[in-house]
């Protein structure tokens, strides 16, 4: 069990989502961190242990940028370590995840033939370099995503950046919680409502099998294989 919250919009992300982990931290002791999008620059942190941790460095070591994902860490596979925090990168995709893919060691191999170079040991870090093995000049962020999602078997909630596409968040979900919040301007995404009622009260929740991409000021909701859906919004009251 982990915890993943993502945020785009006209606010600084870096505070949003900590405060939004400082809610989700039930969810996870291990470790924790953050990315951010500043145009085309990414940056990220990360650190072994509880929130407070993470907290400490970004005070010495701050992240600019009005998107970013962040996470924090109940171990699966991988000791709890700063190497094997969330989030992972792969080329210009950065990523965070909750659940468990069962074929990670399978799909490792495969993309290890590709030419990949592994740098953890999470199952985690297989989907972004999955995802940066799809991309090409003819196949775009949103559609490497669903190609890389297809092939997946396990658990999952992820929410990924794109250095090539500052602009756009991703999250999907099978298996895992996840909820979307409608803000002013601004989306927000995470395992659970507490994370981000501070924002809105509306909200959507996704199901399983289903994607939402905010690009533009606009949330595009489908399902991974990529028909198009109408969600229902729902004002909460704290509680599903």
């Amino acid at each position: 069990m982990c915890g993943i919250v993502g945020y785009i919009g006209g606010q600084q992300a870096t505070p949003i989502i900590l405060d939004g982990l400082r809610k989700l931290e039930y969810r996870g002791y291990d470790s924790a961190g953050i990315a951010t999008l500043n145009g085309g620059e990414s940056g990220i942190r990360r650190s072994e242990g509880k929130l407070v941790n993470l907290d400490n460095l970004l005070r010495d070591h701050p992240l600019a940028g009005s998107i970013g994902i962040g996470h924090t860490r109940w171990a699966t596979h991988g000791r709890p370590s700063e190497i094997n925090a969330h989030p992972h990168k792969a080329g210009p995709v950065i990523l965070v995840h909750n659940g468990i893919i069962e074929n990670y060691l399978q799909l490792k191999e495969q993309l290890k033939q590709a030419g990949h170079t592994f740098k953890s040991e999470t199952d985690t870090e297989v989907i972004a370099h999955l995802v940066e093995e799809k991309l090409t000049s003819e196949v775009d962020f949103e559609k490497a995503v669903r190609l890389a999602l297809s092939e997946l078997r396990g658990a999952y909630a992820v929410c990924i950046l794109n250095e090539q596409e500052p602009g756009t968040l991703i999250a999907a979900k099978l298996g895992s919680p996840m909820v979307v919040g409608l803000g002013q301007g601004e989306f927000l995404v995470a395992s659970d409502i507490p994370a981000i009622l501070a924002h809105t009260r509306e909200m959507v929740f996704m199901e399983d099998g289903e994607m939402v991409v905010f690009r533009n000021g606009e949330a595009a909701f489908s399902t991974i294989a990529g028909e198009r859906l109408d969600k229902n919004r729902v004002i909460s009251t704290g509680r599903r």
